[in-house]
């Protein structure tokens, strides 16, 4: 199946999610073809609807998200206006629609993309970036694991619930949950990891997917308990993990995300060493940064046998020097009062788009076209390494978050599809 079919799988009847994307907005962007896939050459072309009367309207169409090529004011006297634009390249386009005066809150955006299987890196992967890897994990395989389970209730009949507690490197610990059925001996393996933020893990995100059959490790990106009141965690975003994501940022031996990347090294690995592990089926899933640990995990653990990532963070960190907006933690522009070449030099080791090279399992991405967090065009950019079986799924009407069910197919695709055939050994339904 060509790459722009594996594009629409999942888009019937996403036309209407247009207008129920923007039932809270005053203006409405449709584009002119629902899956906002176009080919260099042709033109994509936005209609503008609005709600009541509308003042101040302006409009900026950003090349990669990023670069403004285009911006005027929008007139509705005449009808219903509209915007084009011809792609002379591959890239994705993002049109970003204001009103109201000195009301920056009131936005809306549009999307399209054309050739999203020809998009490029923004950068080459460093030469040592392998090397740099396989060091890490030689010098994490030199301390114990000494993984430490401390039993709970499930609330789930027939599952079976643990906290777990793992050291890593730098005196630090991962700490998660872990819960399987309580029937059977050997069962497939999935490991969960979170998206950004400083929060508990709720018990259901575990024990839910053990209920169907997996033996479940989801994991905190930090090193902090995983179910404290909810102000221990305000309290630690606010202190010592506010931006945590700039932490060390200056060189790829003191990043945050060198701990966190480790953790979900040895989270797999821990799987695969468990006697109840099936031996053959593991699978690694989450959103956004857990999107970002997904596929870092997936080129960075060869036991790893299928990805499922969606918005994945961390792609394309110099995107900026080709013109368009990097994926967060976005390094780029975290700069102030450092130096800005030892951040950027340093955000190469930990770009995904690096690591997918090393992927050798199948592969499934869900894409917002909207998404401004986790830009389109870098991950797109990344994806195409991919040398492995992949399913890419452009969600037209989707930022960064769902909203009014905007990455249902996905979700739909990973829950009713991807994992029941994974779970049950069928291997992955690329399609």
């Amino acid at each position: 199946m060509s790459f722009f079919k594996q594009l629409r799988i999942g888009l019937t009847g996403l036309v209407f999610l247009y207008a129920a994307a923007a039932l809270a907005q005053k203006i409405v962007i449709t584009p002119d073809r629902a899956d906002g896939v176009y080919k260099v050459g042709e033109t994509v072309t936005w209609n503008l609807a609005c709600s009541e009367d509308c003042d101040s309207v302006r409009y900026v169409l950003k090349k990669g998200g990023l670069t403004d090529i285009q911006h005027d004011d929008v007139s509705f006297d005449k009808g219903t206006p509209q915007v084009s634009y011809t792609f002379d390249a591959p890239g994705t386009m993002l049109l970003e629609v204001s009103w109201g005066k000195g009301g920056w809150g009131n936005r809306s955006v549009g999307g399209a993309v054309a050739n999203p299987d020809q998009i490029a890196l923004s950068a080459e992967k460093p030469k040592d970036f392998d090397s740099f890897w396989k060091k890490k994990v030689k010098e994490l395989k030199k301390m114990p694991a000494n993984p430490a389970l401390e039993e709970g209730e499930s609330g789930i009949e027939n599952v079976d619930y643990w906290k777990i507690s793992m050291d890593n490197i730098s005196g630090s610990q991962i700490q998660g949950q872990l819960a399987k059925p309580s029937s059977g001996e050997k069962f497939p393996a999935l490991l969960i990891v979170q998206w950004a933020g400083v929060y508990p893990l709720d018990k259901g995100w575990a024990v839910n997917r053990a209920k169907e059959g997996w033996l479940t490790l989801n994991i905190e990106a930090h090193d902090l308990p995983i179910d404290e009141p909810k102000e221990f965690y305000k309290e630690q975003s606010d202190g010592p993990l506010k931006n945590y994501p700039a932490i060390g940022n200056e060189s790829r031996e003191t990043s945050y995300f060198l701990r966190m990347y480790l953790s979900c090294y040895r989270a797999a690995q821990y799987l695969t060493e468990r006697p109840d592990w099936n031996g053959e089926t593991l699978v690694v899933m989450g959103d956004s940064q857990g999107g970002q640990q997904t596929l870092m995990t997936a080129g960075f653990h060869p036991a790893v046998t299928a990805a499922i990532a969606l918005v994945p963070a961390g792609f394309d960190m110099l995107g900026p020097e080709v013109g368009r907006k990097g994926g967060w933690p976005q390094w780029y522009g975290s700069t102030e009062g450092k130096d800005a070449a030892k951040v950027h030099e340093a955000s190469r080791y930990y770009d995904v788009a690096n690591f997918v090279t090393n992927i050798k399992c199948p592969v499934l991405v869900g894409i917002g076209l909207l998404d401004e967090t986790c830009p389109p065009e870098g991950i797109l950019a990344g994806v195409n390494q991919l040398t492995t079986p992949k399913q890419v799924m452009i969600l037209p009407t989707s930022g960064h978050q769902d909203r009014n069910g905007s990455q249902e197919p996905f979700k739909s695709e990973r829950d009713k599809v991807w994992l029941p055939a994974l779970r049950d050994g069928k291997g992955a339904p690329v399609h």
